[in-house]
Parts: C-alpha cells; sequence; structure tokens
C-alpha cells in the first residue's frame, strides 16, 4: 500500500474516532450547513452530524481507488498515479478539516465558518491545478471534453492551459480573506471562468486540428 493511502486511511479511521469521542458532547441538533455568508441554513441529527462526513470520506476514498481500475485507460492514469494519490489525500484531508470545524461549532465555539473555508479551498484548487497539468487522456480525471477526449494533442493543450488557470484560481480564492461576506464569489467566479473558458478552449483547438 503506497504512503497517501496508508496516511488517507488513517485520516479516515481517526475521523471516527473523534466522532465516537465526542458524540457524548453534541447537542441533539447539529448545524451541519452554512451558507455562502457563514449563516447556519441547515442541521442534521447528532449521529449523522457526527458520522455522516466519515462515511462519505470512505464512499469516496473507495470510489477514487476504483477509478484507475475501471478506466479503459488504465495505463494512462499510471503515469500520474502519485499526483491522482496526491489529490486524494488532500481531499480527504479537505473534509476532515470541515468536520473538525463543524465539531468546534456544535460545542459552542464561534467563528466565520466561510473565512476559515477559504484557504482550505484555495490550496485545494491550487493542487487541481497541479494534477491537472500532469494529467494523461483518460474518461474519468481531468478536464473531458469531447474534444479532449477525441485528441492527445487537445488535451495536453487544454490540460497545460487549465492547470495554470485552476493555479491562479487557487490564488484569488486567497484573494476572499481580505473581503469578508464576498469570499465565496472569489472562488466561485473564478472556478466557473476556468470551467466555462478550457471547454470553449478545447473546443477551438480541436476545430483548428481538424482543419489542419
Amino acid at each position: 500500500m503506497q504512503k497517501n493511502q496508508s496516511i488517507t486511511i488513517f485520516i479516515i479511521l481517526l475521523s471516527f474516532v473523534v466522532g465516537t469521542y465526542f458524540y457524548p458532547q453534541m447537542p441533539e441538533i447539529m448545524a451541519s450547513h452554512w451558507n455562502a455568508y457563514g449563516v447556519v441554513d441547515g442541521y442534521m441529527s447528532r449521529c449523522w452530524g457526527l458520522f455522516f462526513m466519515p462515511v462519505l470520506s470512505v464512499f469516496l476514498f473507495l470510489l477514487f481507488i476504483l477509478i484507475p481500475k475501471m478506466d479503459p485507460l488504465k495505463a494512462n492514469i499510471e503515469k500520474f498515479r502519485k499526483y491522482y494519490d496526491g489529490f486524494i489525500l488532500l481531499m480527504i484531508l479537505f473534509f476532515f478539516y470541515i468536520y473538525l470545524l463543524t465539531i468546534f461549532w456544535s460545542l459552542g465555539y464561534r467563528f466565520d465558518m466561510g473565512q476559515l473555508m477559504i484557504p482550505a479551498m484555495g490550496v485545494l484548487f491550487y493542487y487541481c491545478g497541479v494534477l491537472v497539468e500532469n494529467a494523461e487522456r483518460n474518461w474519468f480525471i481531468g478536464i473531458r471534453t469531447p474534444w479532449t477526449l477525441s485528441s492527445d494533442s487537445v488535451w495536453k493543450k487544454t490540460h497545460k492551459l487549465g492547470g495554470r488557470l485552476f493555479k491562479i484560481n487557487g490564488l484569488i480564492a486567497l484573494l476572499g480573506l481580505f473581503f469578508g461576506q464576498w469570499a465565496f464569489f472569489f472562488v466561485i467566479i473564478p472556478a466557473l471562468f476556468v470551467a466555462l473558458y478550457t471547454t470553449l478552449y478545447s473546443y477551438l483547438e480541436y476545430q483548428k486540428e481538424k482543419k489542419a
């Protein structure tokens, strides 16, 4: 078993231990969701509030492990597997971070959830850029449009550009720390731009290649 996978499994097991330890101290109804302005707008029972995230982490981890085995182009995934495994670890850490924030909130600590989410999302987007830059053509990971999946050349060009844009997205997200309740928009608007722009770029590159 690879080191990253071992650490990931440890974090998931730790989340169950944390949930079990804090169970008697939690209220019957726990805050479970905050809107873009950091205001609680969703609740769960104590059981679901403490164990939904660990269970979700198990499901995602198993899904991430299965993806390279299911992909017809699995040999390509192996070429950037270390970046992919790093992404899995980072995602599980991201969920564990949210999980701990939720527990601290339920223990009575008060803080701006939106502001504390910004650094984690910035790091996540930046690493998505690293993963995208190194991703080889496959059916599950990366910027998968009809045009990138139809051409190795279009795939490489789109992912080289997309990787840079995701990294910039991560850095812009961090700027949200200085804009209070507007912080969320420094995450979502650049992310939407990257998604739309890379899709259009892949289409235009494919058309250029087709004409050539």
